[in-house]
């Protein structure tokens, strides 16, 4: 195991009714910017639980955030914080909008220049106006790390800082009944494939993170395709189960002291860029064909995978992770969402494009070994056709 420090200052309520604890955690003086997406919580009740729960506060609300939350929408919410005096936020809604609450939070008090910069240069983070979050779409874990994704003239980039951790986060299963099956999907695949870049790299004998990586992988493959049927379309416990496995999927505690990959998110990015491929679809369609094309990188990691996470017995190891891979795909059509670049209609022509970004933003050393080379990214990406 590599050495590392790990701290995650976010403290989480989890389960029924808990939104009413925002009420106790928001300062009573403070003065709070509500943020949410297209309107969803008010048609499903989280809006009047959060206005309940603020009742005694003084706040605004800011609507409007995209699924891949925008660069000119967020600096408009940024107006309304100067116009105002707002010194706390709330974000209300998915990971797009916790992402975007953390670029505003941190973009708010940066005096030095362009914010773009703590995309484009990575410039540094000083300063940022506390947060919390109500999570209504679990998927990117964003509710409990200190990541976010934002977009800009068709550049999808990330910035990091630990000054961007929600102080608090609220996961209500009830939250998410409202939401559709392509949702659902797009989520567990978020999810799972969260936790593979940071399990299915190589081993460095991290028992814990590994067991505790496949744990969340196995509850995802059992628990999403029943939150898909209507049988189960009410029930908490599923929904409870997938809640958190994507808050641990990337909340930092499996991914210290092991290798990360990322290759497939770096590209799956540029897909969401150029051609507006929800962001779990991407990885649906580029994952398997990174696994396929870096097999033998991955070797021993396949194998345990494999034996582990989908109980294989095949004593052949090229079988067993031949299966494997065909097993995660399975998996994937399962969750109704694509596993090939000609499932949405791209192909060959598509890919110089694609090429022509990673290169643009320096993604041209990816994967846990850093050689994902501009050209082995060709491979990957023609064997997702």
């Amino acid at each position: 195991m590599n050495k590392f420090t790990f701290h995650n200052p976010t403290r989480i309520h989890f389960g029924e009714d808990q939104i009413n604890k925002i009420s106790k955690e928001i300062p009573e003086n403070a003065k709070v910017l509500v943020v949410y997406g297209g309107g969803s919580i008010k048609s499903n009740g989280v809006y009047d639980q959060v206005k309940e729960a603020l009742g005694n506060h003084k706040w605004y609300e800011f609507s409007g955030i995209e699924p891949n939350p925008l660069y000119d929408t967020a600096m408009k919410a940024i107006q309304i914080i100067k116009d105002k005096n707002i010194d706390y936020l709330l974000a209300v809604g998915g990971g797009s909008v916790i992402d975007a609450v953390k670029f505003i939070a941190a973009a708010a008090l940066y005096d030095e220049g362009d914010p773009w910069d703590m995309l484009v240069k990575q410039a540094k983070v000083k300063q940022a106006i506390p947060f919390g979050a109500v999570l209504t779409l679990p998927a990117t874990g964003s509710e409990s790390n200190s990541g976010s994704v934002m977009t800009r003239d068709g550049n999808k980039l990330f910035f990091g800082s630990p000054l961007v951790y929600p102080v608090f986060a609220v996961l209500d299963p009830a939250t998410t009944l409202s939401l559709s099956k392509r949702q659902i999907s797009n989520g567990v695949i978020d999810a799972f494939v969260h936790t593979v870049e940071q399990y299915l790299t190589y081993p460095v004998n991290a028992k814990i993170q590994d067991r505790f990586a496949e744990g969340i992988l196995q509850t995802l493959i059992e628990e999403g395709p029943l939150a898909l049927t209507d049988e189960h379309q009410n029930n908490l416990d599923i929904r409870g189960n997938i809640m958190w496995s994507a808050t641990l999927a990337l909340n930092g505690l499996i991914g210290v002291g092991v290798p990360h990959d990322w290759a497939t998110h770096m590209i799956g990015h540029e897909l969401t860029a150029l051609h507006g491929i929800d962001h779990a679809r991407t990885l649906s369609i580029v994952y398997p064909a990174v696994l396929k094309t870096c097999k033998e990188a991955k070797h021993v990691k396949l194998i345990q995978y494999g034996k582990r996470v989908w109980n294989l017995t095949n004593q052949n190891d090229d079988a067993l992770i031949k299966e494997a891979i065909a097993k995660t795909e399975a998996f994937f059509q399962t969750m109704q969402v694509p596993i090939r670049l000609s499932d949405v209609d791209l192909g060959k022509n598509d890919i110089d494009a694609i090429l022509t970004k990673l290169e643009q933003h320096r993604m041209v050393a990816l994967g846990e070994h850093q050689n994902i080379t501009l050209d082995v990214s060709r491979e990957i990406l023609k064997m997702a056709i």
